[in-house]
């Protein structure tokens, strides 16, 4: 006699931001850079504020809170000119991400949302020998808005034609777990150290682990363990 088959995840959306790359820190100081050739000041409460955000939608912040005299499309340029320079010297791979991307996608359908823009998704994947590995990638820039509304991983989701509700996401910010969760999808947080998710968006998570390196079949195959079987 046999019994119910376990459930399984459909597929796995990757955040790329924080999860494959320690890009927070990076962008985090081009955009404190950029700021400060235009006389203001980046802090650290700017940097939450725009976690997750589509490029609109921090661009209009830089311009708004800093007095900037540019259009959303030159802030935009400017920025991720200088982010990419960063990435072509050095591509800040976190320990441990590819080896998770690689053994995970041997077991599970994976798709990307991030919130960078397309050219850097790309160049990073490039650069990380990831690209041939992701089914389906979605920036923030081609949804109305970005983390934590649900848009993009619902878009990924779509893309790697899977259900919200029978996948899961791999979030490290509080605004990424928030816009996973509201997606549907269940969410295991790997907590960036330099910009912490809080208490709250922590207590999101089905699992919480310290680095890129747990993210590894069995966890999943744990997580899987209390679905309820879909038909």
């Amino acid at each position: 006699m046999t019994g119910k088959p376990r459930a399984r995840f459909e597929g796995l959306v990757f955040d790329m931001d924080g999860v494959i790359v320690d890009t927070e820190t990076t962008w985090h100081e081009v955009r404190r850079d950029f700021v400060a050739g235009y006389g203001g000041r980046w802090a650290e409460e700017d940097q939450r504020a725009v976690m997750g955000a589509n490029s609109r939608q921090w661009a209009e912040h830089i311009r708004e809170r800093f007095d900037v005299a540019l259009s959303n499309e030159q802030v935009i340029e400017g920025v991720v000119r200088m982010l990419e320079e960063r990435y072509r010297r050095e591509l800040p791979l976190l320990p441990g991400a590819r080896e998770a991307v690689r053994g995970l996608a041997k077991c599970y359908p994976l798709a990307l949302a991030s919130s960078s823009p397309k050219s850097v998704i790309e160049a990073v994947l490039e650069a990380a020998g990831l690209a041939d590995r992701f089914t389906a990638y979605v920036s923030s820039d081609e949804v109305e808005q970005g983390k934590p509304s649900p848009d993009v991983y619902l878009l990924a989701c779509e893309r790697l034609q899977v259900d919200p509700a029978g996948s899961a996401a791999i979030e490290d910010s509080a605004n990424g777990i928030r816009a996973a969760n509201s997606a549907g999808l269940l969410v295991v947080a790997v907590p960036n150290p330099h910009f912490p998710p809080d208490d709250e968006a922590l207590g999101l998570a089905a699992r919480v682990v310290t680095s890129p390196e747990a993210l590894t079949p069995e966890l999943f195959r744990e997580l899987e363990a209390g679905l309820s079987p879909r038909s």
